[in-house]
């Protein structure tokens, strides 16, 4: 384990075993160094940060950096208050971001990341959502959308059906889609579509047992 995973999952310690667990759980089976490693400084937007472990890898990594964090889930949220309150530059707002973030930063980040959210959303609903996610941005500013990839492999059936135990079984994420998993292809027209022109696609799959994929977007200006 890093210092710096190590110096995020410590300021948990203080919460129920469950909550920690959780916490670990998701440090262990994401890519999430590899997803701050992209990240530029600046005002970041992290759009469904749950617990907020990536806002707080963030902070760590770049003690300027300030990350706007939102997710709809008020018990996640309360736990990541809890646990990130010495972070002064992590902002934590309880909401979707289309009314907790999009009002109060229209063109104003450097950068948003979108980390295992989309595919827990309504399809239908992708394409204003990750145009909502443009509008938060500057003129050439970076998006990362970390996703798992539907490549109809065995990988993708078990991100599947450990979805569900979380989303149906459980009830640890809240969702309001059909957990839907897309190729590569059609991630990439999406974004396109939303405004962005995508510079890389990075397999993050290698070491786990999930198909892990970041698109490297940047917002094209109007």
């Amino acid at each position: 384990m890093t210092t710096l995973l190590e110096q995020a999952l410590a300021l948990y310690s203080g919460l129920p075993a469950a909550e920690r667990f959780h916490v670990h759980a998701r440090a262990s089976s994401a890519p999430l160094l590899s997803v701050v490693e992209r990240m530029p400084g600046g005002t970041v937007a992290d759009i469904g940060c749950g617990h907020g472990l990536l806002a707080a890898l963030l902070s760590l990594a770049d003690p300027a950096r300030t990350v706007h964090a939102v997710d709809p889930d008020p018990r996640k949220v309360e736990w990541a208050r809890r646990s990130l309150g010495a972070l002064a530059q992590v902002k934590l707002a309880e909401g979707t971001v289309e009314d907790a973030l999009a009002p109060r930063l229209p063109g104003a980040c450097d950068a948003a990341v979108v980390c295992d959210v989309l595919y827990l959303l309504p399809e239908a609903k992708w394409p204003g959502f990750l145009r909502t996610v443009h509008g938060l941005l500057k003129p050439g500013g970076c998006f990362l959308l970390k996703e798992v990839e539907g490549d109809g492999s065995w990988k993708h059936r078990k991100a599947l059906a450990q979805e569900w135990v979380m989303v149906s079984l459980l009830g640890r994420t809240k969702a309001s889609g059909g957990m839907v998993l897309k190729p590569r292809a059609e991630m990439r027209a999406l974004l396109s579509e939303a405004g962005f022109s995508v510079r890389e696609v990075v397999d993050l799959g290698r070491g786990y047992t999930t198909p892990h994929v970041l698109y490297v977007a940047e917002a094209s200006v109007a």
